[in-house]
């Protein structure tokens, strides 16, 4: 049979991890990780990776595999989970990526947009205009110039805004508008199955997450990682909150609903990226497995070998 690639996205906290431990023990196959946080060896509670006894069950790749301070960008993780997923199918019928990262899992999918050059100056400045005022005018201005950009995009990470606002501004043209991936063939066989539900409940959800991370010691991770905060992996969410509360700027409960309003924000953008995504198959997170199990064995490469 031809190779089959699962994908398995949604919002945050929806439970796309259990559901990639399933698949992959009916499978018989491995997880690749696209979650841009689940990456750093550093990060644990705050990213809300695999729990130890998940990692056991089923071999996870792309997980602590590199550090807080080394550089890596987006054009080395499709290297990186290309080069996982030709490895699983050399022995392997299936592979499994999961993550809440829409661009992680495009790039995978699609392979990386060709992006116009962009002047070094006009870098600058919209850098320098981040450091003296923040993100906020940032977000105006992209919000003005690129209105699709600015509901998808991770606003919280500055910069992933200064490259949509540079692009734009250089190119004349909206960022989004060179995100064509509706128009190019995936590059594997693949299947996607997207998790979700209503948004009460998933809020409510979210904020469960956030309430056992800090009991499961968030506070103490961070600040073992102060030394480190000037690092952009560690600009993201769960963290800089903490940070701001380590730094006397609020007491810890606000810091715990900033997190949780943040996390929420951030949910409805994944949702945004993925509803845009007419391939996948959307389930209710109380799913019944064989349903999905039945949707990813209707496709088109296992109908055939059989």
């Amino acid at each position: 049979m031809s190779k089959l690639l699962i994908v398995i996205v949604g919002p945050t906290a929806i439970g796309k991890t259990a559901l990639a431990i399933k698949l992959a023990k009916h499978y018989k196959t491995e997880i690749i990780s696209a979650d841009s946080r689940q990456f750093y060896k550093e990060l644990n509670i705050g990213t809300a990776k695999p729990s130890n006894k998940q990692l056991q069950s089923i071999r996870h790749h792309l997980i602590d595999n590199i550090s807080i301070s080394d550089n890596y960008n987006i054009s080395q993780f499709e290297s990186d989970a290309k080069e996982n997923i030709d490895n699983l199918f050399k022995t392997k019928d299936y592979a499994i990526v999961v993550g809440g990262s829409g661009l992680y899992i495009n790039t995978i999918l699609y392979g990386i947009d060709k992006m116009p050059k962009v002047d070094d100056s006009l870098r600058e400045k919209l850098n320098s205009e981040y450091l003296n005022n923040g993100l906020r005018n940032l977000h105006d201005k992209l919000k003005k110039l690129d209105p699709i950009s600015y509901e998808k995009i991770d606003l919280d990470n500055h910069r992933r805004v200064i490259r949509a606002l540079e692009v734009t501004i250089s190119s004349k043209k909206p960022y989004s508008s060179f995100l064509k991936d509706s128009d190019r063939k995936p590059g594997y066989n693949e299947v996607i199955i997207g998790l979700n539900t209503d948004r009460t409940r998933l809020h409510s959800m979210i904020n469960k997450r956030v309430e056992e991370m800090i009991e499961c010691g968030l506070v103490e991770e961070v600040k073992k990682l102060r030394k480190f905060k000037h690092l952009n992996s560690l600009n993201t969410i769960g963290y800089k909150e903490i940070f701001d509360y380590l730094e006397d700027k609020m007491n810890l409960e606000q810091a715990i609903e900033n997190i949780k309003t943040n996390t929420r924000r951030y949910a409805k953008r994944q949702i945004t990226w993925f509803k845009s995504n007419k391939m996948i198959n959307w389930f209710d997170y109380e799913y019944k497995i064989e349903n999905i199990i039945n949707q990813i064995d209707k496709h088109p490469s296992i109908q055939q070998s059989t």
